[in-house]
């Protein structure tokens, strides 16, 4: 890391006090290195007037981060929240077909499952403010990967065009035998 402070002096470019940020946002900070070349003009000729090439902001607020909860939708199984909102993300844990009030499944069959995954992953949204349109990416894990044709024609009536990005896995086993979960991250 010494490099980083001679290469700032060599920029003249003012240098972040670490230990304030490693105070203010904990291991977020670590790695952060030459943040200090933030917004500089890291190559320039004697006669060149341009604006830097690069830059990195570091938001006061990064380590912000607030729970989600509404008891419209499953509660957390394990010691983990329905969702976070941290700046303007939504981080929102797998979700399962559950009935909120009963705490079991709706159905042994995947469609029956998905769609109460779809319906308690909207309570999610609505509570922290957002919406399946503001979904930017979801993970979907299946017990069995032969049910994927089933699970997008049911997954496509809440994700009009354009859907978000996605990824699709088949996995060993799943919370109490569950035959889907999905998760997300939304833009707020």
């Amino acid at each position: 890391m010494a490099w980083c402070g001679a290469v700032a002096r060599s920029l003249n470019v003012p240098a972040v006090d670490m230990g304030a940020l490693r105070t203010r946002c904990g291991p977020f900070a670590v790695g952060l290195g030459c943040v200090s070349v933030a917004g500089t003009t890291l190559w320039r000729s004697p006669s060149s007037t341009s604006k830097p090439f690069a830059s990195l902001s570091i938001s006061a607020q990064a380590c912000v981060k607030e729970a989600v909860q509404t008891d419209k939708a499953p509660a957390a199984l394990g010691p983990y929240c329905q969702a976070i909102k941290s700046n303007n993300l939504l981080f929102m844990s797998g979700v399962l077909g559950l009935d909120p009030e009963t705490g079991k499944f709706v159905s042994d069959g995947v469609e029956e499952q998905t769609e109460q995954v779809l319906k308690n992953m909207g309570e999610i949204l609505k509570e922290s403010g957002a919406s399946y349109s503001s979904v930017v990416k979801t993970t979907i894990m299946l017990a069995d990967l032969k049910d994927f044709k089933k699970v997008n024609e049911i997954y496509a009536k809440y994700f009009p065009a354009p859907a978000p990005a996605r990824s699709t896995y088949q996995v060993a086993a799943l919370p109490l035998d569950a035959k889907i979960e999905i998760e997300c991250i939304a833009a707020l």
